[in-house]
């Protein structure tokens, strides 16, 4: 505070597009090398099982009580179809200011997810990892298994939404932004629980959303307005007081000059 004015000074945090793209450029890119190493090694030697492969996925097919199986069929299926599309529509909405950048944000982001299907449906058939034993399997699966789809598809859309929420809820959104994420890995997790991915895989799947997500970040931050990925926070704006100090023993009454 001001000792001659009493007001608070006006403190100013924005966050430019050239920071987001930078930012989101070096995440995805070392999400991307991470990616290509591990699929290099997923890929080799036929597919074999790597490093905690095996042992986790014993582990999970020796504790597999029904209601547990049942609760990670359920969160297992919120993985596919329409809830993804649905959260990646939420974070648009919350991305966009007015009516017009909320239908714009809306439109990019089920582009983002439904792109990174597509970009990661050929990392699949390139690697071309086998999944675990099918008689390990607790649900239906298809495919190849590197990276796992589902696992890649929540990751992308809990992404979105959290990024959107910290864009425009930065301190509101903090348990919000959380109990989202912790459902984007959830899924992941079951994946292995229910035998129809290798730890692995699952590991490659939050990878590839978080170079995705980087990539289109990054791309955002360069095509759209400079004002759309603004965030500004000024206390100036708060109410202030002008008048002197008042007098303890006087009542209220300002003191004399």
């Amino acid at each position: 505070m001001s000792p001659a004015s009493g007001r608070v000074p006006a403190s100013r945090t924005v966050v430019t597009r050239g920071d987001v793209a930078e930012s989101a450029g070096s995440a995805g890119l070392g999400a991307w090398a991470a990616l290509a190493l591990l699929g290099m090694a997923a890929g080799g030697r036929g597919g074999a099982p790597l490093w905690l492969d095996h042992g986790l996925l014993t582990w999970a097919v020796g504790h597999r009580p029904e209601t547990a199986l049942a609760v990670a069929r359920g969160v297992t299926d919120t993985g596919t179809g329409a809830v993804p599309y649905v959260l990646a529509v939420l974070a648009g909405v919350v991305a966009g200011r007015t009516a017009r950048q909320r239908l714009g944000a809306t439109a990019l982001c089920l582009v983002c997810l439904g792109l990174g299907q597509l970009v990661r449906y050929g990392v699949m058939e390139l690697v071309h990892r086998p999944r675990p034993p099918r008689d390990d399997w607790a649900a239906h699966a298809s495919g190849w298994a590197f990276p796992s789809g589902h696992t890649s598809t929540a990751a992308l859309a809990a992404g979105l939404l959290v990024l959107a929420l910290t864009l425009r809820a930065p301190r509101a959104g903090t348990a919000l932004r959380i109990a989202v994420a912790c459902w984007g890995l959830s899924v992941g997790l079951t994946r292995i629980y229910l035998g129809v991915h290798w730890f692995t895989d699952v590991v490659g799947g939050w990878l590839f959303a978080a170079g995705w997500l980087g990539a289109c970040l990054c791309a955002a931050a360069c095509l759209l307005p400079a004002s759309f990925l603004t965030r500004t926070t000024d206390p100036a704006a708060l109410p202030t007081e002008d008048h002197a100090p008042e007098d303890p023993g006087g009542r209220g009454r300002s003191r004399p000059a």
